[in-house]
């Protein structure tokens, strides 16, 4: 299965080379260090950008559980705009570039459909970044109802990594994907479910509890 660390790799073997080079110029003109430490820098940050922490998910399966680490920036009642599933609540999390970025699923369920729409890179924490910013969108349908994730791109994530595909069965915590570089992800929960937080909290993905279904 594909994951955080495939993806890195992508990104830190040319930076290897760089660095590399940069050590062995520097032994012969010292004013090079410089370059060398900001390369290193760069590496050791995309190193710590692709982690990827284990996480305890809740035992209570009446739990649903953030889709992403981050900053909860909005918590509003809205028609979900992909799938047509009508009037949902909508938990939307802002991701700067120090959060982890693999998106785990919220709930158990079957991925019932997906789809990528092409768009701007405005900064995610913009009013029209939801809805005119580059996304990919998944409907996961469950024994108590369906619940849409959408990946939104910003102004420094250029690129959304899918990992699952229509027709896979996820459990809750399941990674099904990651946006590089800072970005939002919004969940929309069925208007019966209880949302447990609200704008300033901070959650983890699939550890924090972000809503619940009703009994």
């Amino acid at each position: 299965m594909p994951s955080a660390r495939q993806e890195a790799r992508r990104f830190l073997l040319p930076l290897y080379f760089v660095d590399l080079l940069l050590f062995i110029v520097a032994w012969i003109w010292p004013v090079m260090l410089i370059l060398f430490f900001l390369a290193l820098g760069l590496t050791l940050f995309v190193r710590y950008f692709f982690r990827d922490p284990e996480r305890a998910v809740p035992a209570d399966d009446k739990i649903i559980v953030s889709a992403a680490d981050g900053l909860v920036v909005d918590v509003l009642e809205m028609d979900e705009p992909d799938f047509g599933l009508g009037r949902m609540k909508r938990v939307a999390v802002f991701l700067s570039v120090f959060d982890v970025h693999v998106n785990r699923s919220p709930v158990t369920g079957t991925i019932k459909s997906t789809t990528y729409k092409e768009g701007e890179f405005l900064d995610v924490r913009h009013a029209d970044s939801s809805t005119r910013n580059e996304c990919r969108s998944w409907w996961l349908e469950t024994a108590r109802g369906p619940v849409a994730v959408r990946q939104i791109a910003g102004l420094v994530a250029r690129r959304i990594v899918a990992w699952s595909k229509e027709g896979d069965t996820v459990e809750r915590g399941f990674r099904f994907g990651m946006i590089r570089f800072g970005s939002r992800t919004e969940v929309f929960l069925p208007l019966e479910c209880t949302v447990l937080v609200k704008p300033g909290d901070r959650v983890a993905c699939a550890a924090t509890p972000i809503a619940r279904w009703p009994e």
